[in-house]
């Protein structure tokens, strides 16, 4: 059993026991630094036969499907499975499975943080600080104001959480509604156009489908408040990217934070602009977070290869 680990370099640097736990499977592993130029001819070499793929940016489609004759599993090392196509994954008879809520805590926290950053101005003023400019700049509270969530599963849930230590009304829009859930949060579930026109803060924390790809456009930013702010830790495929910057220029919005973009790495004029407070994809980047996926991929690993039944199936294979 071949297994190929497309994993993000910092979680292996940062966590090297992920590479020694691999080690205890019983199966061939080989770990590929996946954010240091990986080019697709590379990718379909690495491929051509593996049994088992763990990948957690890195495109899996059809053209690297049909490069690997032994592929029988790809397991998604985190949760947004959107750069596999599950779909013909199923028709090839290859199960995918991901990691749901294991970081969730982590890309809440992350999200929260830019909140409260683009409110402050935190970032542009300690890069100021660190050119020797000391310039008071007047910013927004949190404290009482309207956050809009943008799909509430785990992820969504935990913000609201953390937004109700600074009373705010949180209200809620997807097509998930988990009822109780809201009720212990005190959270509304609203239509799109209520939740844009009326919160102060939104968060983008919904999985990317064809339906809502570019859900954040020029149509929808135009109904939100001029004072208000969009932040996106969800996938960047929601926004649309340059009327995100028509929309920041002309001040339809006062600004954005932004952890995720429609290609990555980026490094654009969107992620340039004083308004715009930009990371790069580093929502379920903790030791915490990596820990609980880790353990769960080799726990699903291991079952794979017993036979047994694997945890957290987004296929029907």
């Amino acid at each position: 059993m071949k297994v190929l680990y497309l994993i993000r370099d910092p979680f292996i640097e940062e966590y090297p026991t992920i590479i020694e736990d691999a080690k205890q499977l019983n199966a061939e592993v080989k770990f590929v630094h996946s954010d240091s130029g990986l080019t697709k001819s590379q990718l379909l070499k690495e491929v051509e036969e593996v049994d088992i793929i763990v990948v957690a940016i890195v495109k899996i489609d059809q053209e690297v499907i049909d490069h690997a004759p032994n592929l029988k599993y790809i397991i998604k090392f985190g949760a947004g499975y959107d750069n596999i196509d599950v779909s013909y994954a199923e028709k090839k008879g290859i199960v995918v499975t991901n990691a749901p809520g294991e970081n969730a805590h982590s890309a809440a926290d992350l999200g929260f943080s830019l909140l409260l950053s683009i409110s402050r101005q935190i970032a542009q003023k300690d890069q100021e600080m660190k050119t020797g400019k000391w310039q008071l700049s007047m910013g927004n509270e949190v404290y009482g104001k309207k956050l809009g969530i943008i799909g509430f599963g785990a992820i969504g849930q935990a913000i609201a959480k953390r937004a109700s230590g600074f009373d705010m009304s949180v209200i809620a829009f997807g097509h998930y509604r988990n009822e109780e859930k809201a009720k212990e949060l005190n959270v509304t579930f609203t239509e799109l156009d209520d939740l844009l026109s009326t919160a102060d803060y939104i968060i983008l924390s919904t999985s990317l489908s064809e339906k809502n790809r570019h859900l954040i456009n020029e149509k929808t930013l135009a109904k939100m408040k001029p004072s208000a702010f969009l932040i996106n830790i969800s996938r960047g495929g929601l926004v649309n990217e340059v009327d995100l910057l028509a929309a920041l220029k002309n001040h339809v919005i006062k600004g954005a934070a932004l952890d995720v973009f429609e290609k990555e790495p980026s490094i654009t004029e969107l992620s340039k602009q004083a308004n715009v407070i930009a990371t790069p994809h580093i929502g379920g980047a903790t030791f915490e977070a990596v820990q609980r996926i880790n353990q769960l991929t080799l726990k699903n690993i291991q079952r794979f290869i017993n036979d047994e039944q694997l945890e957290h199936l987004v296929s029907k294979s």
